[in-house]
């Protein structure tokens, strides 16, 4: 799911539409509204976890993939906009937000101050919102990760990084549910194990990029029990301290994702089907970390479309 089931990452479950258009910047203006449904189509091919199975119907896609394009698009402000403007931006979405839980988006039309982008996220926001009676709390919480993404670069424990994937990832899982009219609490506790999941495998696929990027996601208290230091992230393949400790982070990561995957077997049809594809995608991005010998520096390990599949398969009928 994330982030969480869209993700990117999520993302992703993580998780993780139709929003933001291909500008490389959220800042930029644009002078008209693209393609939105296709543009976060072309974006998301890139993302371990499936957006969007084709198998299911047109009026599912379109929601996740507008949640996605919500989620992408918080995550880029946060990210590639100019670093002072990125809160004013970030100020500005939760506004749209508001506008749009109060009635006031009825046009899908903004302030004149306001950046198209955000405009074009909010306006495809809103058929699921209306449509699938989201709450307003996970967006926001989306948004709080990434106003926490500004001002904290480093982890000391585990348990402090549960609780960024709490804010960045486990949100999108449970607007996942409500998409497909799936919500229940005990659903929502499974779901948050699985986004935390996904969250987890997605950074440790991108400790050298955080890294470069001036953010560390593995715990400081994990560094330091098995020897490895912050200079051994620059180095262009990885240490046998930092293939020994991402041996032990994805294996929590692993038992986190199996410890949420019985929520499929509480799903049935569409629904069943897109949560499989959200853990089997996680299950093998792990899996390709584990085959290039967890050196997460040489290169992205990528999961194999094959091995996708036959995990998506396995989950759909197992149930977990």
């Amino acid at each position: 799911m994330g982030d969480g089931f869209l993700r990117e990452a999520a993302s992703p479950v993580g998780m993780p539409a139709a929003a933001a258009p291909a500008a490389p910047a959220p800042a930029a203006p644009a002078a008209a509204a693209p393609d939105i449904a296709a543009a976060m189509a072309v974006r998301s091919a890139g993302e371990n976890f499936p957006v969007a199975l084709r198998l299911l119907p047109a009026r599912h896609r379109r929601h996740l993939m507008a949640v996605y394009g919500f989620a992408r698009t918080v995550d880029d402000i946060g990210d590639l906009a100019p670093a002072g403007d990125r809160a004013r931006l970030l100020d500005d979405l939760e506004a749209g937000l508001g506008r749009l839980y109060s009635g006031e988006f009825s046009s899908g039309e903004g302030p004149a101050s306001e950046p198209s982008v955000i405009c074009a996220v909010i306006r495809a926001l809103r058929p699921a919102v209306t449509e699938c009676a989201i709450p307003v709390q996970p967006f926001l919480d989306l948004i709080q990760a990434n106003r926490q993404d500004q001002i904290v670069t480093r982890y000391r424990t585990f348990d402090e990084l549960r609780g960024y994937c709490r804010l960045s990832a486990n949100p999108v899982g449970r607007i996942v549910l409500h998409v497909f009219g799936a919500f229940t609490p005990a659903r929502a506790e499974l779901s948050d194990h699985v986004c935390t999941a996904l969250q987890l495998a997605e950074h440790w696929q991108d400790v050298g990029e955080d890294f470069r990027a001036g953010r560390v996601y593995l715990p400081g208290e994990d560094m330091a029990r098995y020897g490895c230091s912050e200079s051994e992230l620059a180095a262009p393949r990885s240490s046998a301290a930092l293939r020994v400790l991402m041996a032990f982070e994805t294996g929590r990561a692993g038992a986190l994702l199996d410890a949420g995957a019985p929520l499929v077997g509480t799903l049935r049809g569409f629904a069943r089907v897109a949560v499989a594809g959200y853990v089997a995608g996680g299950r093998a991005a792990l899996a390709a970390i584990a085959a290039a010998d967890h050196d997460v520096l040489r290169a992205v390990a990528s999961p194999r479309a094959p091995r996708t599949a036959a995990e998506l398969l396995r989950c759909y009928v197992t149930g977990r």
